[in-house]
């Protein structure tokens, strides 16, 4: 007990530092102005009322006490409880000192704001929940208190017989549904059903567009142009185990040769929108090619290293004075001109979110026929074991080099359609941390599946669009994101299950042999 008291209190401790840390950044503030919105509560101005603040102090307690009561390993719920409750009495005492200090900067009139921007009075007093600086810190030890005491409760009561019990019966009952439904999917209608719902895909596709309006299909074209980037690095990262963080390279490819063919300045070649998009997709996968080449031998940390330093030489050479009159310098290059298909100009949201629809439904129709091709079990025997693969006489230097050589292509055609879309591209777009959110993308929807790309773009690529409160903490969303992902689900929010085969029976064994001294 006094073992199991120690961690929770250790951990009590590490949830007040993160109270603390959100408080000084004006997370806290952000959570209860979601709050009060999701709840329709009124407010004015940026800071939400004192019982937002109440609601976000009681989840984070309680999420602490969840935490600290997961390392009772009896199970019972006297321990859970006194877990969760030590936890939240640490955080209380943390949560009560800081309330106490920004009391004292508040009954002083001490402008601290010099330091820690989000330390306005106002800001300080809905902290203290409306309330006195001793009242107020007495309040947040007290919330935290009941916050963690209410998490170790509810962890100790999944022990008890009657959650069990009713836990079994909400599974027999989606066993039952489940095979309903694949009966249904896998019967005599499973023609009909992926009819149907290719055709309100379809009328979704074609529908939407037209009635979102500009911001929505911005907001639709980027998430799509992020599929693209996602598929494309998913061939090289997730199927052939090829750690690459200058990716965003192959994308500059693809969205420099669309400004320089199809723009008047610098050099006003007006090639055409359908040609420079063919020629920065082959150009993007000569770079992967060439990129490859030396670089066989690399595995793991070093091939991330120097395909890191291969993006920032590109981004650095776009944006050199020296090469000003080729590709625009720090300036980049404007007015790209966009598409024309049947003799329309494509020169709306609308004709874009199409064409990115498009442009993501094929290179997701090429990630799945590549994924189970030939190709795709070669790029997964490498990424388990390049030596294995080599030795059963999997040309891996082959492979290797064409799955960068396609998921350079994959970032090319992005860059293209981006550039024309937005009818401008400048070197400050292709910055490493660009390469960083397609990474991260695919690690958080899940690596070497189509769903999770896609899931993924939305998460990080529409989610910050949508919620623009957050854009100011979209490093901290990031780094808290994949840190939660990589401990509880290392594999993605949907990761890629392969076909597990049974095997067989004694009886289809002895069959097996019989039928083969038949054919002896």
């Amino acid at each position: 007990m006094k073992t199991l008291l120690r961690k929770s209190f250790a951990n009590g401790a590490v949830f007040g530092a993160i109270h603390i840390f959100l408080v000084l950044i004006g997370f806290n503030t952000l959570i209860g102005t979601l709050l009060a919105r999701l709840t329709g509560v009124k407010f004015s101005g940026d800071i939400p009322p004192a019982g937002a603040l109440i609601v976000y102090t009681a989840l984070l307690a309680l999420l602490g006490g969840w935490a600290a009561a997961r390392k009772s390993k009896s199970g019972s719920l006297e321990k859970n409880l006194a877990a969760g409750a030590a936890a939240g009495l640490a955080s209380g005492v943390f949560a009560l000192l800081l309330s106490l200090a920004l009391g004292w900067l508040l009954t002083h009139k001490v402008d601290f704001r010099q330091y820690l921007a989000y330390l306005s009075f106002d800001f300080i007093r809905v902290t203290l929940y409306q309330l006195a600086p001793l009242p107020g810190a007495l309040s947040a030890l007290g919330l935290f208190l009941f916050g963690g005491a209410l998490g170790g409760l509810l962890r100790g009561l999944r022990g008890v017989n009657v959650v069990q019990r009713f836990s079994a019966l909400l599974r027999r009952v989606w066993g039952k549904l489940a095979e309903k439904v694949n009966l249904v999917l896998h019967g005599r209608y499973r023609l009909a059903l992926r009819v149907l719902l290719f055709a309100l895909l379809a009328a979704a596709v074609v529908l939407l567009p037209l009635k979102w309006g500009s911001y929505w299909n911005y907001v639709t074209g980027t998430v799509g142009l992020y599929v693209i980037l996602g598929l494309g690095l998913n061939l090289i990262v997730g199927l052939s185990g090829q750690l690459v963080l200058g990716y965003i390279a192959f994308f500059a490819i693809g969205a420099y040769t669309m400004a320089l063919l199809n723009s008047p300045i610098p050099h006003n070649i007006m090639l055409g929108f359908w040609p420079a998009v063919a020629l920065g997709v082959i150009l993007a996968a000569l770079a992967g090619l060439l990129l490859g080449l030396p670089l066989m031998r690399l595995r793991g940390d070093y091939l991330a290293i120097v395909t890191l330093g291969f993006g920032e030489i590109i981004r650095i050479l776009l944006k050199s004075d020296m090469l000003t009159d080729l590709t625009g310098g720090p300036r980049g290059i404007q007015n790209i001109s966009g598409p024309r298909l049947f003799g329309v100009d494509f020169n709306s949201d609308i004709h874009f979110t199409y064409l990115i629809l498009a442009a993501a439904l094929l290179a997701g129709f090429v990630y799945h026929r590549l994924e189970r091709s030939r190709a795709g079990r070669a790029w997964l025997a490498i990424r388990e074991d390049e030596t294995v693969a080599r030795a059963t006489g999997v040309n891996t230097t082959r492979y290797k080099l064409l799955a960068l050589a396609l998921g350079a292509a994959f970032a090319g055609l992005a860059g293209a359609i981006y550039a024309s879309r937005n009818q401008f591209t400048g070197p400050d777009e292709h910055s490493l941390m660009a390469s960083i959110n397609v990474l991260s993308l695919i690690i958080v929807g899940g690596m070497g599946n189509i769903p999770g790309t896609v899931l993924g773009a939305f998460a990080l690529k529409g989610l910050p669009e949508i919620l623009r409160e957050f854009a100011n903490y979209r490093l901290l969303t990031f780094g808290a994101l994949l840190v939660l992902m990589m401990l509880s689900r290392p594999e993605g929010l949907i990761p890629t299950h392969r076909p597990k085969y049974p095997l067989p029976s004694p009886d289809q064994q002895q069959k097996g042999r019989e039928e083969v001294n038949d054919d002896l």
